[in-house]
C-alpha cells in the first residue's frame, strides 16, 4: 500500500482489521473498506466501476474471489499471499475474467533487479518501512505472536529483537 500510493496510485485498501486500516490511511490510502462484506461492490463504487489493479496479500479463497470481483474491465489482479491447499480450493470468478479480459497474475515478491530503485525511495523518505514497526518482541514471545495470528493479527510489523 505505501509502495503503490508513493508511486501516485489511488490506493483503497482493504481490511478486516480496523488497526490496519488506520495504519493504511496513516500510510496515503484515499480510501478504506473494512470487509469481510460486500468489498467488492464497495470497491466498484469508489473506484467508479473496479480497480485497474488488484492484489490479494492474504491469500484466503475469499479475498482472492473478492479481489477479482472489484475489478473494473481489463484490470489486472496479483496474487501475492499464498493459497494453500488446507484453506480449500480457490474459486476464481472465471466468468468475469473471460467477460471482463482480466489479467490473473502470481508473485513470489519483487525480482532483485528492482531492489536499487526501491531502496533509492527508502534513502530519499518516499518510503518509511519504519513506521510500520508496530511492535517489538523478544524471541521467547514469538511463539504466542505466531499463535495469535490467526485470532489476533497486530495491525503493521512485529519484529523479533534478540
Amino acid at each position: 500500500m505505501m509502495i503503490a500510493a508513493a508511486c501516485g496510485a489511488r490506493v483503497v485498501a482493504v481490511d478486516v482489521s480496523p488497526g490496519a486500516l488506520e495504519l493504511a490511511r496513516r500510510f496515503g490510502a484515499a480510501a478504506c473498506v473494512e470487509g469481510p462484506d460486500r468489498v467488492a461492490e464497495t470497491v466498484r463504487e469508489i473506484t467508479g466501476g473496479g480497480a485497474h489493479v488488484s492484489l490479494d496479500a492474504l491469500g484466503s479463497p475469499a479475498t482472492c474471489a473478492a479481489s477479482v470481483e472489484s475489478l473494473r474491465r481489463r484490470g489486472r489482479h496479483v496474487q501475492v499471499g499464498l493459497l494453500p491447499p488446507a484453506a480449500g480450493p480457490a474459486v476464481v470468478p472465471m466468468h468475469r475474467v473471460i467477460a471482463l479480459e482480466l489479467e490473473v497474475l502470481g508473485s513470489h515478491g519483487m525480482a532483485a533487479h528492482a531492489y536499487g530503485p526501491m531502496v533509492a525511495m527508502v534513502a530519499s523518505g518516499a518510503l518509511r518501512p519504519d513506521l510500520l514497526v508496530t511492535r517489538t518482541i523478544g524471541l521467547a514471545d514469538a511463539p504466542a505472536a505466531l499463535a495469535a495470528m490467526d485470532t489476533a493479527p497486530a495491525a503493521g510489523a512485529t519484529v523479533i529483537a534478540p
